[in-house]
């Protein structure tokens, strides 16, 4: 059976529990209000949700639409990343691994990508990352190592 008959909230038998994967326009156009008829569909879509599936990745892409296109501030970032991470509804592969994540990017003022790593490499314990990005030095818990 397809998801088209058990998923369709719109459908005359619409499941209690729905579970897919979520993007990041859903979440951007939720979060922004932006633009007002997508942002209206995409909170309706959330609050009726029972399980939404957030990839670390999708996390990402959200920090830099909101950084770079929305101009939103790294701490109000982190707020909103924070409160997305703790929805009911998201379930996301490590969700503690993603909140480190956050701390280290706003902490530490280095991009979402290499605080990711950062994080990474502490819950592998691993303290050495091979890198040219000289911020990861700014982070006490990790040697960056110069190719």
């Amino acid at each position: 059976m397809g998801c088209r008959a058990r998923c369709n909230p719109q459908g005359p038998h619409p499941s209690t529990a729905l579970t897919a994967f979520v993007d990041t326009n859903i979440l951007v156009r939720h979060l922004t209000g932006d633009p007002p008829d997508l942002a209206t569909r995409a909170t309706a879509f959330l609050t009726r949700a029972d399980e939404l599936l957030l990839p670390d990745l999708i996390v990402a892409e959200m920090i830099y639409v909101l950084e770079s296109y929305y101009e939103v501030p790294r701490e109000e970032v982190a707020r909103v990343v924070q409160s997305v991470v703790a929805f009911p509804a998201i379930r996301t592969l490590d969700p503690q691994l993603l909140l480190r994540s956050i701390e280290v990017y706003v902490s530490y003022r280095i991009d979402f990508a290499e605080a990711y790593l950062v994080a990474s490499a502490e819950s592998a314990g691993v303290n050495d990352i091979a890198s040219f990005d000289r911020t990861i030095e700014r982070v006490p818990t990790i040697n960056r190592i110069e190719p």
